[in-house]
């Protein structure tokens, strides 16, 4: 079984390698390359899935070391149930995307290459298997670094547009800072521990002090918080993943941000093994304020893409809900709660990584249609695009947290580990998880006013556009993967007991932190049974499918239907024909909502008038208005701005150090070593 594994993964491995050469050697035959590039990525993605699979049924571990690798780079791979987890989760998008992009990039082909697309695409998608595998601190931050600069060439692929361009600097800038970050925490555990292999680190971290922990914490907590997103430094992401094709967008949001937390489970669970209870509570206040302002910011949204981004920092803040009620049980040796929590946590990943894929695949038929990504120029879309229009609503029950679908099961369960926070403790620690289970409520009704915005703005009422009056479905490749994850929507939901049992085994196998694993086949079974008591029975996920199957072809024949007779003509106010003028706007929609926040929106109205009569201005003869409702970002205007001014005051004074005299410069050395020398001698 290992060998059988280990040859999957290689040749995962292997592939991925030749469609990126496929893709830069044909560049010159861009369609072969684009042919090549696909084919290899979405076979490649299923050798890893398979080998995922495996390696999950099996509860298998698997450790490679690259021989001769200490010289140059030591290459040594630790797949435990953890990293095969999140290779089911990249490998199964990555897939699905794959081959939803085959034929989502045939309307770049005459703007952009597409052999050097599939070059950087296949290396991001080996590049993020890579990043869970690796077991040593050298040989993962060259993984994470690569990673992160074939996501860029991602983004910035459309470099034709000057937004893109712009997003793509954000991206790089955060990106190297959080890499900084990360690389400070490494470098303190090295010089603690006295080596760069995790395991050695694990066992060493009894004798590193507590405040080098600390610090340690904080430097991982902002180094991988970035990449996943956490609010205030999360401004890369609403501008990368809005303007990267969306099959890339979703990978990006639906994959690799969640590679930040898996390094942090990695590192606050298994390398750093005995957690303190402020770090508990600071990821649990950080999640709560991440799954609030993430929502409130995307109800203000009107970009397709931009709000879906937001989305995906809400429920980053979700995910940190779980995890940091886990560090907290943990603190206080709680164990089989803390697994609970940690449960809720990765299930809340596989979910996110479904719905909003789906979402960004689904906006992404939208946008090739339309060739716009804001929803005011959307309507009507149900009709001429009605299998897209369906998925999206899938989705968007999914993200919104309602029955019977993934998105509710993984919330639900962390109802369930937030709640039995508030029993049998401290005061303080009741009102953090208060807090939590408040903001986890007040985020899922946001969403779900959110959603009904998207959904009504985009696909009913009537065409707001030429585009989208002529706007027709998408090809067979681009709905059968929005088609499939629409599937696992639901089967993720009403097979939530499955799903969560094959997460309990991955949770039980997290070391060392196992010692309330007696305790788990009973209480922890009865709190996920409890959870998911409704689906449990396997002639009942059956019967759902197949009314799932029934209701799906109804609704699209009915939608899609030809020969409908109207019989009547809805009541339009006395007017002979309804216009799209007459329909609610995204922005009269949000906008009372926006106003209810206004501390934190700060909201500006623009506003102007076309009269009848243009040498009249009489309020009742106007002949249209035009609102325009303008939000600030607070993170933006109060944290950011101000740091870039200061740097910017510093720079200047330290422009006047380049002199241009090499004296100077040679000076400058000097005093520098003789500093480094004072500071070598009595350190």
């Amino acid at each position: 079984m290992m060998l059988l594994i280990q040859s999957l993964i290689f040749g995962a491995i292997f592939l991925f390698i030749c469609g990126a050469l496929s893709g830069i050697v044909l560049y010159k035959k861009q369609k072969i390359a684009h042919i090549l590039g696909s084919g290899f990525a979405i076979i490649a993605s299923a050798f890893a899935l398979i080998a995922s699979l495996i390696g999950m049924i099996s509860k298998t571990d698997i450790r490679f070391s690259f021989i001769g690798g200490e010289v140059i780079l030591p290459v040594t791979m630790k797949i435990d149930s953890l990293a095969f987890f999140y290779i089911l989760v990249i490998s199964l998008i990555g897939l699905l995307a794959s081959l939803y992009g085959y034929r989502y990039m045939k309307h770049y082909m005459r703007d952009y290459n597409l052999g050097v697309f599939s070059f950087f695409y296949n290396l991001f998608l080996l590049s993020m298997i890579l990043v869970v595998t690796a077991s040593n601190i050298i040989y993962f931050l060259f993984v994470w670094e690569l990673m992160s600069l074939f996501s860029l060439f991602l983004v910035v692929f459309e470099y034709k547009n000057y937004d893109t361009v712009r997003a793509g600097i954000v991206y790089f800038i955060l990106t190297h800072v959080a890499t900084a970050f990360i690389t400070a925490g490494f470098f303190i555990l090295y010089t603690s521990s006295g080596s760069i292999y995790f395991i050695d680190i694990q066992s060493s971290m009894v004798s590193i002090p507590s405040m080098l922990k600390n610090i340690v914490f904080v430097c991982f907590l902002i180094g991988f918080g970035t990449k996943a997103g956490i609010i205030p430094i999360h401004i890369w992401l609403p501008r990368a993943h809005s303007v990267a094709p969306s099959h890339v967008s979703s990978l990006m949001s639906g994959v690799m941000i969640k590679l930040g937390i898996f390094m942090m489970i990695r590192m606050f669970f298994d390398v750093m093994p005995t957690p303190l209870l402020w770090w508990g509570i600071v990821i649990l206040l950080l999640g709560s304020a991440s799954s609030i302002l993430g929502v409130l910011y995307a109800l203000a949204e009107h970009d397709i893409k931009r709000l879906l981004a937001f989305h995906s920092i809400e429920n980053i803040g979700i995910i940190l809900l779980g995890m940091g009620s886990s560090l907290i049980f943990a603190s206080l040796g709680q164990f089989v709660l803390m697994h609970l929590c940690l449960v809720a946590s990765l299930f809340h990943t596989l979910n996110h990584a479904v719905f909003k894929s789906l979402l960004f695949l689904s906006a992404g038929s939208v946008i090739s249609e339309t060739h716009t990504r804001n929803i005011e120029e959307y309507g009507g879309l149900i009709k001429r695009m009605p299998y897209t229009a369906l998925f999206f609503l899938i989705a968007s029950i999914a993200i919104s947290g309602l029955p019977p679908f993934n998105g509710f099961a993984s919330e639900w369960i962390t109802y369930q580990g937030l709640f039995q926070g508030i029993l049998n403790q401290t005061l303080g620690i009741k009102v953090v998880f208060i807090i939590a289970i408040t903001s986890l409520a007040f985020t899922g009704g946001l969403a779900s006013a959110c959603f009904v915005k998207v959904f009504g703005i985009t696909f009913l009422a009537r065409p707001r556009s030429k585009e989208s009056k002529e706007a027709h479905e998408s090809g067979w490749q681009m709905i059968i993967p929005m088609g499939i994850l629409a599937f696992f929507c639901l089967i993720f939901g009403i097979g939530a007991t499955y799903i969560t049992g094959f997460l309990a085994d991955v949770v039980d196998k997290i070391s060392p932190i196992n010692s309330g694993s007696e305790l788990w086949t009973t209480d922890m079974g009865v709190y996920l049974t409890q959870s998911n008591a409704t689906f449990y029975n396997p002639l009942f996920v059956f019967f759902a499918i197949l009314i799932a199957i029934a209701i799906t072809y109804g609704l699209v024949h009915l939608i899609s239907g030809k020969n409908r007779e109207i019989k009547d003509i809805t009541w339009n106010c006395g007017f002979e024909y309804m216009t799209p003028r007459g329909e609610i706007t995204a922005t009269g929609f949000a906008r009372s909502i926006i106003l209810i926040f206004k501390g934190i929106f700060r909201p500006t109205k623009q506003s102007s008038i076309e009269y009848v009569d243009a040498n009249s201005h009489n309020k009742y003869l106007a002949k249209s208005k035009t609102v325009v409702l303008n939000t600030m970002n607070v993170y933006e205007a109060y944290f950011y701005r101000p740091v870039d001014r200061g740097l910017r005051m510093i720079s200047k004074r330290f422009k006047s150090l380049q002199t241009g005299n090499i004296n100077a410069y040679l000076l400058y050395i000097f005093i520098t070593l003789i500093c480094v020398l004072i500071w070598v001698r009595y350190s």
